[in-house]
């Protein structure tokens, strides 16, 4: 029983409070534009993009071959098996662009930053803790 207790107190701790859960459900937008200008900022410092592509390779593993009904089953056999992996490859920026790009999410990010004041006031005033 006590090794049930654990993991259930670790999961209602990693819930957050109401106030908390208060302010996160009402301020992912800005959270949203703060990765936005993080990954912006670091294109601009290393003068590329990084992207995220899907490679699909080959290895080598064991496969059942499919046996009629009734017949006993056969013993694996090497194969090849498709797998997918994901990698980051750079991409080409326009470095004027991505400034621009850069001074907008900074702009919208003042303006989130102002609207959620009022909406933290509120969270705190509705759940005190």
């Amino acid at each position: 029983m006590k090794r049930h207790v654990f993991p259930l107190l670790a999961f209602l701790a990693a819930c957050g409070t109401p106030q908390e859960q208060c302010i996160q459900r009402n301020t992912r937008d800005l959270r949203t534009v703060d990765r936005l200008i993080a990954e912006t900022q670091g294109n601009l410092d290393r003068g590329y993009a990084l992207e995220e592509v899907t490679i699909t390779q080959e290895r080598w593993g064991y496969c059942r071959e499919p046996v009629p009904e009734g017949q006993p089953a056969l013993p694996p056999v090497p194969c090849l098996i498709e797998h997918d992996i994901r990698v980051e490859r750079a991409k080409a920026i326009d470095l004027a662009d991505e400034a621009k790009k850069l001074e907008g999410l900074k702009a919208k990010r003042r303006e989130l930053a102002k609207a959620a004041e009022a909406v933290i006031a509120q969270c705190k005033a509705e759940f005190p803790e």
